[in-house]
């Protein structure tokens, strides 16, 4: 296979601030753009294009990663004017394709990290001759998600809307965002208007008689849409527990980007990111948290499962945990801040004003 499209038109809106001024891909992760893993991984199993099908800050895109020519791709762009939903962005994005009508097609979500075996995705759509094949994940606590049964050879029985009670959950199998399509099933999809890939798509050609595979890969899977599985995401990154050849560094403990200042009194771990720039000041704890570009954490700061945003600033022992501080944003000196707590881009929080303990 050589060719894939990419989905990263998406608002991003439970991910807000974070992407108030960035599109959801290109929020650093371990260091770089999370798009990048999902480009270097696509890569390392043999994609040489990919098409961007982007909406939302579109102008973003191109300006980093060009023509892909630096990640060994070549990297065209498609910008819907108006959001047409997953359907429909791939059906957009589908005239810059140059596959045959029998060959496969990747198509992935712009927001989910995994280690799923690409080619063994591929693997599986071409042996079982599917019309299109799905990569299916095991969860746990399966409400949330859209529910995929299978036969036993792995042929889609149904899709089943989030189940609402203990009967209706008959499988822990869940759409994990992740689709290799026969090119000429993509051209099916109605155009130039919003489709849904998982409420009208496949349902539709399931109903229609089409083979769609589906393939377990219960290896690493999350969904980076909140802010605190980001966080824990790029954590993964950085300790090696979710792979990617894009990590600028050696997974361990924590990466400090090339021009990033820490304390040597500062301590680090957990999987903490501080990147280019950025200050972690003495006697500071960063645990699990990413720190993004020209961030200052001022000295005594305790941050746990944060994220940082860019040229923000931590007052000196401020503490926070499983917050999300906007771009530019100044948290003053002996506040606390907890889990779900976001402060906007460029806001200001006065020194001592958000407290949970009686005393400072």
């Amino acid at each position: 296979m050589t060719e894939a499209i990419l989905l990263v038109g998406g608002k991003g809106t439970r991910l807000r601030p974070l992407t108030v001024h960035t599109p959801k891909p290109m929020v650093p992760a371990a260091g770089v753009p999370f798009l990048t893993h999902q480009l270097a991984r696509a890569r390392a199993a043999g994609v040489e294009h990919i098409v961007l099908a982007t909406s939302y800050l579109a102008e973003v895109f191109e300006p980093h990663f060009g023509d892909g020519s630096a990640l060994g791709l070549r990297i065209e762009y498609v910008t819907e004017e108006e959001p047409l939903g997953t359907g429909g962005a791939i059906r957009n994005a589908a005239s810059r394709l140059h596959s045959g009508p029998d060959e496969p097609v990747l198509v992935f979500n712009g927001d989910i990290l995994t280690g799923l075996d690409i080619r063994a995705l591929v693997r599986t759509h071409e042996t079982s001759g599917a019309d299109v094949s799905l990569h299916l994940t095991q969860v746990t606590d399966p409400r949330a998600y859209g529910l995929v049964p299978t036969d036993g050879t792995g042929r889609v029985l149904a899709f089943l809307e989030k189940p609402q009670t203990p009967e209706e959950i008959v499988t822990d199998q869940i759409n994990a965002g992740a689709y290799v399509f026969r090119r000429s099933v993509i051209d099916t999809i109605p155009a130039g208007r919003v489709v849904s890939v998982e409420r009208e798509t496949f349902p539709g050609l399931l109903a229609a008689g089409a083979h769609l595979q589906g393939m377990v890969d219960s290896t690493y899977w999350l969904d980076l849409g909140t802010p605190a599985a980001f966080v824990r995401g790029s954590a993964d990154l950085v300790l090696g527990k979710a792979p990617s050849p894009a990590v600028p560094g050696r997974c361990g403990d924590r990466l400090v980007l090339p021009t990033a200042r820490v304390a040597p009194d500062a301590k680090l771990a957990g999987g903490t990111v501080v990147g280019e720039g950025a200050f972690v000041a003495e006697g500071a704890r960063v645990f699990g948290s990413t720190i993004l570009p020209g961030a200052v954490i001022e000295p005594g700061a305790v941050v746990t499962d944060s994220l940082i945003g860019t040229r923000a600033r931590v007052g000196e022992r401020a503490v926070l945990t499983g917050t999300v501080i906007g771009d530019g944003a100044v948290v003053g000196a002996h506040n606390e801040l907890r889990e779900g707590v976001r402060v906007w881009c460029d806001a200001r929080i006065p020194a001592g004003a958000v407290r949970f303990s009686s005393d400072r």
